[in-house]
């Protein structure tokens, strides 16, 4: 009997550590399925897409006059009403309004036949946009890269390009110029028209109050018209890796347009400052002379924005600079800051990038966004301690290359 029990208590041990093993196979092969399945979730959620605005379907949402709106401290929450990723197209396009509504004014959608698109000998891209009788020409020449074939991916500067040549060098990369004043000639320096003496005004008289950003985001939208109207067999670019980037005014600029057309699968704000990735909350709370929504030029937004907004009512603005930084996503997002210049605000505009990233991760997609805020150089001067970081988004999201873009978030204030 005594050996009887033994053998059965060997056996009971055995199948004890058999089970066990089999729940370690178990859950390893559970975790390698939820790490699978959430890579290949990942995987389905676009880099890029074919429209401007994918939400172009969906009813406004409610808009009340400023004096009704309520007091909100924090920065407004960015994924309210986001369960999933199936909800991010609706939320996005409420964000849109928001800002079209109360800072920017409206950017208004095309109907087909309005636009017309021809090439110009072998590099110029020529687009005419025809509203209510009147036409706007754009043109732009293409700088084609020496290396590669078509069709190439294209980065556009938004009124120059801003970022170092060499950072193009050497890719199959084309490059081109959005001339702004093509649309509305309102510039910093020298002489520039009024509202409602613009070229686009001409076009949408009843649009006269709206921002230059609104406009501005307009146009470059109509030239990435042109490009898709042509095709790769005349244009050469391949509609699928279009970045767009600026400095300074142009870095809002820049940020205003690839928030607003999701054709542009990467942006790159340089130095935007205030009124760009910086938020309003923020700056307005900085003890440094910053550019807030009291202090920016109302060339580029609606003269309603300040009066509706100045001094503490700035808490009653429903949206905040990370949301307009959130529109870009799924695609690419990259803000680069320069914190010796105390205008810009870059503190504010880390608070933004830390509050916007949150809707990347959500998705978990979060490496398609980062920032790299560094001093040590002059304004628009992009220093080569920057290099890796724009050198690495460029090569994954315009090229297609696999490099990582993980955790590039990077802030040095001195």
């Amino acid at each position: 009997m005594k050996k009887l029990f033994k053998l059965d208590t060997n056996d009971a041990e055995a199948s004890h550590k058999k089970l066990f093993r089999m729940k370690k196979i178990l859950l390893l092969c559970l975790t390698l399925t939820l790490a699978f399945t959430a890579k290949a979730q990942r995987s389905q959620i676009p880099l890029v897409y074919s429209v401007e605005h994918t939400g172009s379907s969906y009813a406004l949402p409610a808009l009340p006059p400023a004096d009704q709106l309520p007091v909100i401290r924090e920065l407004p929450d960015a994924l309210e009403g986001v369960n999933s990723f199936a909800d991010w197209s609706k939320r996005r396009s409420d964000i849109s309004h928001m800002i079209q509504h109360y800072g920017i004014g409206r950017k208004p959608a095309m109907e087909n036949g309005q636009v017309v698109a021809r090439m110009e000998g072998d590099t110029a891209l020529v687009v005419h946009v025809t509203v209510n009788g009147h036409t706007m020409k754009l043109r732009s020449t293409i700088r084609y890269p020496k290396v590669g074939r078509p069709p190439y991916a294209l980065m556009i500067g938004t009124s120059m390009l801003s970022l170092p040549r060499q950072l193009f060098e050497g890719r199959p990369i084309a490059t081109m110029t959005f001339h702004e004043k093509q649309v509305n000639d309102y510039g910093q320096w020298g002489k520039h028209h009024e509202r409602g003496e613009h070229p686009f005004d001409q076009l949408y008289p009843q649009l006269t109050q709206n921002g230059a950003y609104s406009e501005w985001a307009w146009g470059l939208s109509r030239l990435l018209d042109g490009l898709q109207q042509l095709g790769p067999e005349l244009t050469k670019i391949d509609m699928k890796h279009i970045g767009v980037t600026g400095c300074s005014y142009a870095g809002k600029m820049a940020l205003y347009c690839g928030a607003f057309d999701e054709r542009i699968a990467l942006t790159i704000a340089q130095e935007p400052g205030g009124g760009g990735a910086a938020a309003w909350r923020a700056s307005h709370e900085s003890k440094e002379r910053v550019e807030d929504i009291d202090k920016t030029d109302y060339h580029w937004f609606m003269e309603s924005q300040r009066e509706q907004f100045r001094g503490d009512s700035v808490y009653r603005l429903p949206y905040d600079q990370h949301e307009l930084c959130a529109m870009v996503c799924p695609r690419a997002l990259l803000l680069l800051g320069n914190p010796d210049y105390v205008w810009l605000s870059d503190p504010a505009m880390e608070v933004s990038a830390k509050a916007a990233v949150k809707v990347w991760e959500r998705f978990g997609i979060a490496d398609r966004m980062g920032w790299s805020i560094v001093g040590g150089h002059g304004h628009c001067q992009l220093p080569e301690s920057q290099f890796p970081e724009v050198q690495a988004f460029i090569d994954r999201f315009l090229l297609g290359r696999q490099v990582s873009t993980k955790d590039i978030r990077i802030a040095k204030y001195r």
